[in-house]
């Protein structure tokens, strides 16, 4: 696992230091529609290049959450066009390549059935889920922007706590992935927090203003 983990840094750092910010955005794009490239090293290597001078991490964390939407958004039209017995034999005959099963579908399925747009912003977290839980929401047709919405503040603060773990931590980046099960939880309770937040504000107070 290290040697894999060697690895794509190396090849993480040659994107980035070719293609800058759009590199970045480009490796979480990829990573949202590919689950075995890892975010737990993407992210915080961009934040260890903000360390050292050749990123401003805000920009870093801004590129990371543009990627993290546009990965999202070819997931979500995959199910939107497909639709359900399409993307499953497309899971079934291809996931593995993929890194998905299609009991990481079903999973996924739930959630969203469960939960609707929370289960967008808390599952943008959970590795595999993270990335499946767009296809649902293509299926069921969720309004675009709505979906984006969501999918954008989970991405956010996701990619906020890895990019600034990364900076913090310095030469020793790569332990961020050690904490990523612990990093998690902190993720859920922000995201949770903000979506309590928003239901209030946008949804609940106006009617008891009204």
């Amino acid at each position: 696992m290290s040697d894999l983990l060697g690895n794509m840094s190396e090849w993480a750092t040659r994107v980035m230091d070719a293609l800058g910010y759009a590199g970045l955005a480009f490796l979480v794009a990829l990573e949202n529609v590919f689950p075995p490239i890892p975010s737990e090293v993407i992210l915080p290597l961009a934040g260890f290049n903000s360390s050292r001078g050749s990123m401003n991490i805000l920009l870093a964390i801004v590129f990371a959450t543009v990627g993290s939407l546009i990965g999202a958004v070819i997931l979500y039209y995959i199910g939107y066009v497909f639709g359900e017995e399409r993307v499953r034999y497309i899971i079934n005959r291809w996931g593995k390549w993929l890194g998905f099963k299609e009991s990481d579908v079903d999973m996924a399925d739930r959630w969203f059935d469960r939960h609707g747009g929370v289960a967008v912003m808390l599952c943008r977290v959970i590795p595999i889920v993270r990335s499946l839980i767009s296809i649902p929401a293509g299926l069921r047709k969720m309004p675009l922007s709505t979906f984006m919405l969501f999918t954008t503040i989970g991405s956010l603060v996701w990619n906020s706590i890895l990019v600034t773990a990364g900076y913090l931590l310095g030469d020793n980046w790569d332990h961020v992935e050690q904490y990523v099960g612990y990093l998690q939880y902190l993720v859920i309770l922000v995201v949770l927090v903000i979506g309590v937040w928003w239901v209030w504000a946008r949804m609940i107070k106006p009617r008891m203003q009204g």
